[in-house]
């Protein structure tokens, strides 16, 4: 079954040259999955195609309209009943690789890209399934952090990958990050591949990537090692 990627946005454009290299690219020619982007200004019913307004009580920015978004929504769902409405805001829940694996083993997924000060809330409360943020920072749009969402979804649909396995190994599919790695030349301006990597021993090998796994993740990101513990 194909996978299914429906994107509403006001700027479809953002998405046409990431959709159209690398991996992504060669994924939809092949057919893994596919993408339909829904300008959500061609839902807009005045001759100015207006997807925004002032905010009620005041304050600085505009709000993305109820009309024009749940008329995209809804026109997506008509296409594509049943995929999973994500809203993305940094409101949301943090985008994690748990989350990537749980939004691959579904049939498809709407990204909702929000601008300005978001949506009105009532498009949340009734028309949205899940809310993701990819991180604690403000982007000028939801476009940035749904292309970061659909990247890392799709590259895990089976037949995207050459190699599957790979993906067993990587930072947070084990819960710390990924140990270093080395390719020829051998020594590069006087620095090193570490011995223990020219040993073909692979228990040894095997035993020093974990190792440099949990030290980076000690080092960089030890709020993951805390995380693993208070679910055990």
């Amino acid at each position: 079954m194909t996978f299914a990627v429906q994107l509403l946005t006001i700027f479809p454009d953002f998405f046409t040259s990431p959709l159209s290299t690398s991996l992504m690219g060669k994924a939809i020619e092949r057919g893994i999955f596919e993408v339909d982007a829904f300008d959500i200004r061609e839902f807009a019913t005045d001759k100015h195609r207006t997807t925004d307004d002032v905010p009620y009580g005041g304050g600085a920015g505009m709000v993305m309209k109820c009309e024009p978004t749940v008329a995209a929504l809804e026109a997506a769902a008509a296409a594509r009943p049943g995929l999973t409405r994500i809203y993305m805001t940094p409101q949301g829940e943090p985008f994690t690789q748990k989350i990537a694996q749980e939004l691959a083993a579904g049939p498809g997924m709407v990204l909702l890209c929000g601008r300005y000060e978001g949506v009105d809330y009532r498009v949340r409360e009734g028309w949205i399934d899940r809310e993701i943020c990819v991180g604690d920072f403000v982007l000028t749009g939801g476009e940035p952090a749904a292309l970061v969402v659909l990247n890392a979804v799709t590259r895990l649909l089976p037949g995207v990958l050459g190699n599957a396995a790979s993906i067993d190994e990587e930072s947070f599919s084990s819960g710390m990050l990924e140990y270093p790695h080395y390719t020829r030349p051998r020594e590069f301006r006087g620095r090193e591949v570490p011995e223990v990597l020219l040993s073909g021993h692979h228990a040894r090998i095997d035993a020093w990537r974990l190792e440099q796994s949990l030290l980076r993740t000690q080092a960089v990101r030890p709020d993951l090692l805390e995380r693993a513990a208070e679910e055990e």
